[in-house]
């Protein structure tokens, strides 16, 4: 695949954490490249390196040292509020928690990524609307987070993670709080929305979920030990 079809493209990027005198080398060099569309699973156990990977490809941290860049942009050497516009235009986060705000209905909760646009409120409505029945959630509009089950919460935190219409969804253990037969439906969402041309890059520990994706990265002590298509 050539050099335009890349999404993303990290060079020996390394994590350091300075907590007082000790040092934590959480990502050591690591090297890969995601293409526009591929759906990656990431495994690997807890203090493996998967979360601060995630964490620097959705710009909320940056490099101690490497390169990243995103749709052929450099981002590693951006300032946090660059970061930020990066983050609300081509990225979605789907969270284990949901992150759901409590006393907001569900199609308001979809609705705040375009507050922080000022898209206006008619529009605001009209995509809200059309993400809510994307994640097969009609009817549910107006229900609080406490009036919808396990699995509906994460399909509106799903609505809510493609309501601006990313390119990229990352998802951070997206069934880790459900059972299998719910993390099922969750499941054929991420599916549906990578048919649609969505780059989708997963965390997970559940090597049954991860077999959902095309492509299979393993990390281990900060390094990646594997990275696989499954076939």
């Amino acid at each position: 695949m050539g050099e335009n079809n890349r999404v993303i493209d990290v060079k020996e990027i390394h994590k350091t954490y300075d907590l007082g005198e000790i040092k934590v080398h959480a990502l050591k060099g690591v090297s890969l490249e995601i293409n526009n569309g591929d759906f990656v699973s990431i495994m690997g156990a807890s203090g493996s390196g998967k979360s601060t990977f995630m964490n620097i490809i959705g710009c909320l941290d940056k490099p101690t040292s490497g390169e990243y860049y995103l749709d052929n942009n450099q981002v590693s050497s951006l300032d946090t509020d660059e970061l930020a516009e990066i983050r609300n235009k081509k990225i979605g986060f789907v969270f284990q928690s949901f992150n759901l705000l409590a006393r907001t209905t569900a199609i308001e909760n979809v609705e705040l990524p375009m507050i922080y646009n000022n898209t206006d409120s008619k529009k605001r409505a009209e995509l809200a609307n059309q993400a809510i029945k994307m994640v097969g959630l009609d009817g549910r509009e107006h229900h609080l987070p406490s009036q919808l089950s396990g699995g509906q919460q994460q399909r509106v935190a799903i609505a809510r993670a493609i309501v601006n219409n990313p390119s990229i969804i990352l998802a951070d253990e997206p069934t880790g709080n459900l059972d299998s037969q719910t993390s099922l439906g969750i499941m054929e969402i991420f599916k549906a929305l990578n048919k649609r041309g969505k780059t989708i890059i997963m965390i997970t520990h559940e090597q049954d979920i991860a077999k959902h994706a095309e492509r299979i990265i393993t990390f281990k002590d900060g390094y990646v030990i594997e990275d696989k298509a499954r076939g």
